[in-house]
């Protein structure tokens, strides 16, 4: 059977038909496979936890979940802000968790310093900096990292990040989402909860999560989904509109930096499209068109997916055995 004509519109969903189908799988999954009363989510003032909040509390009730706030030094001035609007606006409860004080008996803050000055010798106090992949979709070759740092003065400093800097960085930037982790189960523990993932199907798919960090779940339900319906699903369940308006972030540097400056070779709605495209067999000349791109820089991001899903298959794998050992359910 072959595809249907390609269009901005393919991923269009019924928002209230999906809202149904996820809602009745949480509860399913909660009560036959995971025996866990409640959900908790923790919010970061974007659209995936937000939507995920939503559903949570449409599948189970508002007394059934709970919120986690949980920003640190670098966050976003308007996170909790935010963060505190969803929890308001689904009526749940919620626990305010500054992470800031464990990331610094972690010398989280120190060992990032330290790994930024291996490029930027001056980098220190008042300096605030994230990292940036080269555009895959403009330049051949393999992509690589720099560091832009701003001055306490307003000067911006650029610099192509070592190879050892660059793991350092990413080594101490993941102690913030493994931190939240542990506060999400030790709420969920005490609780009797389970924990909700919040990933859609484009980070999922990609590897954009930290292994038992944002990557540790008991139940992901939006990860089937692209970001783009996320944002379908976001306006129908009533997410506040500034989320609604707000540009996916990682929320993790003390710069702003958007996901496709991090990770994505593409603006999600555009990445959403060629990875639906490639996911079903169109061809880059059959979609280029649309995406207002070249077949050839198509063809790069098909190319980007693949490179991403293998290197990133290792955050998927469960823990590896020597022999297998048979479940006894």
């Amino acid at each position: 059977m072959s595809n249907p004509p390609f269009s901005k519109d393919i991923l269009k969903i019924d928002s209230d038909s999906e809202t149904r189908r996820i809602t009745a799988g949480i509860r399913s999954i909660l009560s036959k496979k995971l025996n866990r009363r409640g959900l908790i989510v923790a919010l970061s003032g974007g659209i995936d936890s937000s939507v995920s909040l939503g559903l949570a509390v449409k599948a189970l009730g508002a007394e059934r979940v709970f919120a986690l706030l949980m920003p640190e030094r670098d966050s976003s001035a308007d996170t909790l802000e935010l963060s505190i609007a969803v929890a308001d606006t689904f009526k749940v409860d919620r626990a305010h968790e500054s992470i800031s004080g464990i990331l610094e008996s972690l010398g989280f803050y120190r060992r990032y310093d330290d790994a930024v000055r291996k490029a930027i010798p001056e980098y220190g106090p008042g300096w605030k900096s994230k990292i940036v992949i080269s555009n895959v979709i403009e330049h051949r070759g393999f992509n690589f990292f720099s560091i832009s740092a701003q001055a306490p003065d307003g000067r911006v400093i650029r610099e192509r990040l070592p190879l050892q800097a660059y793991l350092e960085i990413v080594a101490a930037t993941n102690f913030k989402q493994r931190t939240r982790k542990m506060l999400e189960y030790y709420h969920a523990d005490r609780l009797n909860y389970a924990v909700a993932g919040t990933p859609n199907r484009l980070e999922y798919d990609q590897g954009f999560f930290v292994k038992l960090g944002d990557g540790a779940a008991d139940l992901k339900p939006i990860a089937h989904l692209y970001k783009t319906q996320v944002y379908q699903l976001a306006a129908y369940l009533g997410v506040p509109e500034r989320i609604l308006e707000r540009p996916p972030t990682t929320d993790t540097y003390s710069l702003p930096q958007g996901q496709d400056e991090f990770y994505f070779s593409l603006p999600y709605d555009k990445m959403d499209l060629c990875l639906y495209a490639k996911n079903n067999g169109y061809s880059p000349s059959e979609i280029a068109h649309i995406l207002e791109l070249t077949p050839e820089q198509v063809q790069r991001a098909y190319d980007d997916i693949d490179i991403k899903r293998s290197t990133t298959r290792y955050l998927h794998l469960k823990p590896q055995l020597i022999e297998e050992v048979s479940e006894i359910l």
